[in-house]
């Protein structure tokens, strides 16, 4: 059986429901599943648990399903560029797990390698290990963290064959290979699909078994959170480009 959808609501099809937990590849805007993420937020489900390095920005990314009040509790390392999350935050409408962001990819890790739980000196001492187990090793404390299993992972990468062998472009790689790990099941869209033997083994980041549906990404704008440029003029004079 095929694992290529025609859409991404067609690639989340049967999958999605009240109150599952989501795992999303992506840094900020930076290799987001920008079509998965839209098409969850069209389907209409709600009470979601969001795994991700952060909650994208207001109205893009992620944001959007912050926008339609699809998220109850997101598990994220970094949330500082969503104004509105952090009102539904303060006002007590969402809950919100903070996990110091090694930790948050060692969990994700940890949750497609069938480890259930492992243990860190990062957080020792701190709000994050409030009400954890600790242990000592070798001198040293350690708390006990929990790996993350999601119900579906949704990912995004640069170049898939048919089989959902994935590899991805340079910072887009960031989150979404321990994301794709993670899920129960794991949606991938793509901006490259090619036939099974056209990808070289030597560049396949994640093997084709962890995809159970792939589907084309729609070419789009790929946005920036902050855009910061020095006037041409700023610009030492090996630097300078022509007018």
């Amino acid at each position: 059986m095929t694992k290529l959808q025609a859409t991404a609501a067609a690639a989340l099809e049967g999958v999605l429901q009240d109150g599952m937990t989501l795992a999303v590849g992506g840094f900020g805007l930076s290799g987001i599943p920008a079509d998965l993420i839209e098409a969850v937020r069209d389907s209409g489900v709600k009470d979601l648990t969001v795994v991700s390095n952060n909650m994208g920005v207001d109205g893009k990314g992620l944001g959007i399903l912050i926008d339609a009040g699809r998220v109850r509790k997101v598990i994220a390392s970094y949330v500082g560029e969503n104004k509105l999350f952090a009102e539904q935050y303060l006002a007590g409408k969402l809950e919100v797990e903070f996990t110091p962001q090694g930790t948050l990819a060692e969990r994700l890790r940890a949750g497609g390698a069938g480890i259930p739980a492992f243990y860190t000196r990062t957080g020792v001492g701190t709000l994050v290990a409030e009400g954890k187990p600790h242990e000592v090793f070798d001198g040293e404390t350690y708390v006990r963290e929990r790996a993350i299993r999601a119900d579906v992972a949704l990912v995004h990468a640069h170049t898939a064959d048919t089989d959902g062998n994935l590899i991805y472009r340079y910072t887009a790689r960031n989150f979404n290979p321990v994301v794709a790990t993670a899920g129960v099941l794991t949606i991938a869209e793509a901006e490259v699909i090619v036939e099974p033997g056209q990808l070289d083994p030597n560049h396949i980041v994640t093997p084709g078994v962890y995809v159970q549906r792939l589907v084309q990404a729609r070419d789009r704008v790929k946005d920036i959170e902050q855009r910061t440029v020095r006037p041409a003029s700023n610009l030492p004079a090996s630097e300078a480009v022509p007018a």
